[in-house]
């Protein structure tokens, strides 16, 4: 648009001076020497808008490429975002994965030092029971030794593989051997502690399974039934998962597994795809346990989720 009025306005110029020209007597060279002028300077003013013409063209194609430039800058930060949130997403996952480990390993230390100290206060029961025993049977030793050369009385002695028989025969008499009784509950209980937490998943699932099976009224029974549940989790078989960790919250209302077996219970019901039950057991998880670890893994998988924890207290 300027250019434009420039070159009007030196047209209008050369016009008046035509005019001028025309209306006056005027020297015929000095009216050819403006007539030239006139004619530079049209001339130079078409060069300028020829040059400013050429000028926006180049800055229209700069401009253009560095918009496409920036274009695929975009496109390139984009997709390292992608990646980035991707990466950010793996290590998320894999954290998990290795804090639901730790924290099964704590558990079992935990457990292992709770088995451990009553272990020593059973033993130190048995030394004394023990020191007892033989004092008393020192006592009837001493009470009904035979005297130097009489034959000594009929003896018998039984064992868990036969019974020996004291008397007139020099050999003893062997007898079926009975079946042998269980391990003791604390070498099953710590066996199953050492096999779960090395990932011998099947061999302590059979352990645990046998605590139940003949110490199912002890203290560390529940802590048995949990641990069948971690291993049912372990290996993705979320159905019996849940119906393992249902039998710590319904068989043993007093057992400190039970804010943990609600909060496995809740997730196995989330692999399940049972969102509803699943979210309903961390609200409960929240509701019942709070102050706890159990609780704020509750609120991070409820927000993760993106239900939150407000609908809790519309359940209660």
């Amino acid at each position: 648009m300027r250019i434009r009025n420039v070159a009007i306005f030196g047209a209008a110029v050369m016009a008046g001076a035509l005019v001028g020209s025309l209306a006056g007597p005027r020297p015929a060279s000095a009216v050819a020497r403006e007539l030239i002028e006139l004619q530079r300077d049209v001339t130079a003013l078409l060069q300028g808008q020829k040059d400013l013409s050429t000028q926006v063209t180049q800055d229209h194609t700069v401009m253009k490429t560095l918009v496409e430039q920036s274009g695929d800058n975009v496109g390139k930060l984009n997709g390292t975002m992608s990646s980035l949130q991707k990466s950010v997403q793996d290590v998320q996952a894999n954290s998990g994965a290795r804090l639901d480990t730790m924290s099964t390993q704590v558990q079992g230390l935990s457990d292992n030092l709770e088995e451990i100290k009553s272990r020593l206060g059973k033993l130190n029961q048995q030394l004394v029971d023990l020191q007892n025993t033989v004092q008393s049977l020192d006592a009837k030793v001493s009470g009904s030794a035979p005297a130097t050369g009489s034959p000594s009385p009929t003896a018998s002695y039984s064992s868990p593989s036969g019974s020996f028989s004291g008397g007139g025969s020099s050999s003893p008499s062997l007898g079926p051997a009975p079946s042998g009784p269980p391990p003791s509950a604390d070498t099953l209980y710590s066996n199953g502690l050492r096999d779960i937490t090395s990932g011998k998943y099947d061999l302590a699932r059979q352990e645990f399974q046998d605590y139940l099976k003949y110490y199912g009224d002890t203290d560390l029974a529940s802590n048995a039934q949990y641990y069948l549940g971690q291993i049912a989790y372990a290996q993705k078989n979320y159905d019996q998962a849940v119906s393992e960790f249902d039998r710590v919250l319904t068989n043993y209302p007093k057992s400190f597994k039970l804010a943990t077996a609600r909060l496995k219970k809740g997730m196995a019901l989330l692999e399940l795809g049972q969102k509803t039950s699943g979210v309903r057991e961390l609200r409960e998880v929240v509701k019942r346990y709070p102050g706890t670890e159990e609780e704020r893994q509750a609120r991070a998988k409820l927000k993760e989720l993106g239900v939150g924890v407000s609908a809790a207290a519309a359940q209660q």
